[in-house]
């Protein structure tokens, strides 16, 4: 398909811990489809998630780029780091040494290109839900709440360098991915890993003096009504689907 800048229209991916989702938008944002979603097939070697990023396009419109969100540490397309998908069958279980060299330092966005033969952009899945939602205004960051902590930091609407939130310390050696991920949410029940959120929240207020805080991610409805009541005016949830309608707008993002 050949498209002026003006009526592009991006396949946009959402890939988790637990599903992987797509659908082809035009270059408002649209949706061209429905967003057509699997289960994260686990073990999950850089191929197969071609693979399976490849088969869910077969079942959508034609599109004249593409968008992916994955987990973990993406440097220009190539993955540093990402905590899922080295897993022998998926999130908290052990690790597979040939899957943790399979995906260290791998061109995943070389990969995507070369088998739909379209432009490709691949970024950290918090910075692509973070391009749906942000005004481009101060200092805005993205928490997304699901498997485990996603985030995204961005000034003026430039986005900033990633950091790994998810790994540091909360207390006791306990991260922020075990500490507020889903499988505490199941333990625990919405309440009392609703007020979990709220102290992350307030513990982080003071690190980023943030001038808006938005809460995505497939979790971030959960959170109970009283929580939400008093983390102030600055934080906002946002639907989840802005994991797929900003395929579209991380392409003019400033870095």
């Amino acid at each position: 398909m050949s498209a002026t800048e003006g009526d592009l229209f991006t396949l946009a991916v959402d890939c988790g811990g637990g599903g992987i989702k797509a659908s082809v938008l035009d270059s408002a944002g649209t949706l061209h489809a429905p967003a057509v979603r699997v289960a994260t097939p686990y073990p999950l070697p850089p191929d197969r998630l071609v693979s399976t990023i490849a088969d869910i396009a077969s079942e959508l419109p034609a599109a004249d780029r593409v968008t992916v969100g994955m987990p973990g540490m993406i440097r220009h397309g190539v993955v540093v780091a990402t905590p899922h998908y080295v897993t022998r069958s998926g999130p908290r279980s052990a690790v597979d040494p040939d899957l943790l060299a399979a995906w260290t330092g791998c061109d995943i966005r070389a990969g995507v290109e070369a088998r739909l033969g379209l432009p490709t952009l691949v970024l950290n899945d918090a910075e692509v839900h973070g391009a749906g939602v942000v005004s481009g205004t101060g200092i805005e960051l993205v928490l997304t709440l699901g498997t485990g902590l996603g985030s995204a930091l961005f000034d003026g609407g430039q986005l900033a360098p990633h950091l790994e939130l998810s790994h540091a310390p909360v207390r006791w050696g306990v991260t922020y991915d075990v500490y507020i991920g889903q499988n505490e949410r199941a333990h625990l029940g919405d309440g009392l890993w609703s007020r979990r959120v709220r102290r992350v929240v307030e513990g982080l207020r003071p690190v980023f003096l943030w001038d808006r805080l938005y809460l995505g991610g497939g979790n971030a409805r959960q959170v109970t009504p009283q929580v939400l009541a008093r983390l102030g005016d600055d934080v906002v949830v946002v639907p989840n689907q802005a994991g797929i309608v900003g395929g579209v707008r991380a392409w003019s993002l400033g870095r």
